[in-house]
């Protein structure tokens, strides 16, 4: 945790005075205190010590990833024969998704019950069962204890006690939803449905994005790991104000900007949030002054790659957040689920899974992969973000006691249908402190 702790109240005492030593432990504590207080100004302020202190991470994985909420795990499609699997993880706890027996894709604890080694260690494949390389406990596709070695002992000895329950030491199986091949789970029995979770502007989104009557199609991943914390890359998501600033590939050539007609709506108290906007090309407007890397004599000359061919979404682009670390979205052809994985208080892995339909032709499928280009660890847009987020991550490390500002379109909660707003940041953060008790 980065706080204004003097040296010498960590140092140790000797030959000194025990009550010293309580004193100086006791004002350290006032400190941290203080410095978890949230600003007096409310969601309009973001403490910077969010962004870094271990105790609040530990508190956000508990809370946001293994409490009452529904993680996005994969897609059914990367799952498609009885024993394909994925290794995924939700916040740090590792997962493995899973297609079984019964046809049905499973969410299971990447953990043996016995000494909480990881069960599966390659990201993909193809298996019977699954067997623990430590002590080589098996268990089914469904996560079934199904056989130890040396259960019995052995020559008459050792051995398992009699009453051992195998069913007690299976895998524990999350509650999972699939949502038109979309899987979703959770780990609490006391969450709400994902239905009521998402509610219904979200949900018409993931329907959006993964309609029912479409079989999805994998086309593959980017992944990379940023060095900063997983909250700011919500936060990134949640900004259109940026957008229309930083990223010189959008702004130049009409792919999202500040002039475009736009919806801007945070949902499920703060937690979730729809940013929508409409791709209207490449020109100069009123606003374009304001958009110091707009670059008016840059011409592509291959406008195939800011030139979707028209469906389902008929020039609409963006999509839903959906709390707590998944975004779904359109950008020209490419359709694509961004899913921050937490690995630390300053590190998070993004990874990008991109995805067509079975039955897109080819001309669609390559431009789907082609339009690829622009997301990504070295994409036309995104090294912006990663970049910029990592600079994030310094100045609020480096002061812990300072707060950031988010007033940019008022310091209300209230949607908006314009860019130039931080609406969905207030919100999520007014959302945050309640949940965190903060």
């Amino acid at each position: 945790m980065n706080m204004t702790i003097l040296p010498e109240d960590t140092h140790s005492t000797q030959g000194g005075c025990p009550g010293h030593a309580h004193a100086r432990q006791d004002a350290a504590a006032r400190r941290i205190s203080i410095n978890r207080r949230w600003p007096a100004e409310g969601c309009t302020r973001v403490p910077n010590w969010v962004y870094s202190d271990p105790d609040i991470f530990q508190k956000e994985m508990d809370l946001f990833f293994a409490g009452d909420t529904w993680s996005y795990v994969g897609l059914e499609c990367e799952v498609p024969q009885v024993g394909s699997y994925r290794r995924q993880w939700i916040g740090t706890r590792p997962v493995i998704m899973v297609r079984g027996k019964d046809g049905q894709v499973h969410v299971l604890e990447n953990r043996c019950a016995h000494r909480q080694a990881l069960i599966c260690w390659n990201n993909s494949g193809q298996v019977k069962d699954f067997t623990c390389p430590y002590h080589q406990w098996n268990f089914a596709l469904d996560g079934k204890l199904q056989g130890l070695p040396f259960k019995r002992g052995a020559l008459g000895k050792g051995g398992m006690p009699a009453d051992f329950d195998m069913a007690a030491n299976s895998l524990k199986q999350l509650r999972v939803v699939n949502r038109g091949g979309s899987i979703w789970a959770t780990f609490s029995d006391s969450a709400p449905s994902f239905e009521a979770y998402c509610g219904d502007m979200v949900l018409a989104e993931i329907d959006h994005m993964f309609p029912s009557d479409r079989t999805l199609r994998l086309l593959g991943y980017t992944r990379q790991l940023i060095p900063a914390n997983w909250k700011t890359y919500l936060e990134n998501l949640k900004d259109p104000y940026h957008a229309t600033l930083l990223h010189t590939f959008y702004i130049t050539f009409g792919l999202w900007r500040a002039d475009s007609r736009s919806e801007c709506i945070p949902q499920g108290g703060g937690k979730h949030s729809v940013m929508i906007s409409h791709n209207e090309g490449k020109k100069t407007s009123a606003a374009t002054a304001e958009m110091a890397n707009f670059r008016g004599d840059f011409e592509l000359l291959d406008k195939e790659s800011v030139t979707p061919r028209k469906e389902f979404n008929h020039g609409r682009v963006g999509g839903a957040w959906v709390f707590p670390s998944t975004n779904l979205g359109i950008q020209a052809n490419t359709l694509k689920v961004r899913h921050v994985i937490p690995r630390g208080p300053a590190e998070f892995e993004l990874v990008f899974t991109h995805y067509g339909f079975d039955d897109d032709d080819e001309e669609m499928q390559r431009l789907r992969l082609k339009h690829a280009n622009l997301l990504g660890p070295a994409g036309f847009v995104s090294m912006d973000d990663s970049e910029m987020l990592k600079q994030v991550q310094s100045g609020a490390t480096g002061y812990p006691h300072r707060n950031g500002v988010i007033e940019m379109g008022g310091r209300g909660l209230e949607p908006a249908d314009y860019m130039v707003t931080e609406v969905m940041i207030r919100a999520f953060w007014d959302f945050y402190r309640k949940e965190m008790a903060l």
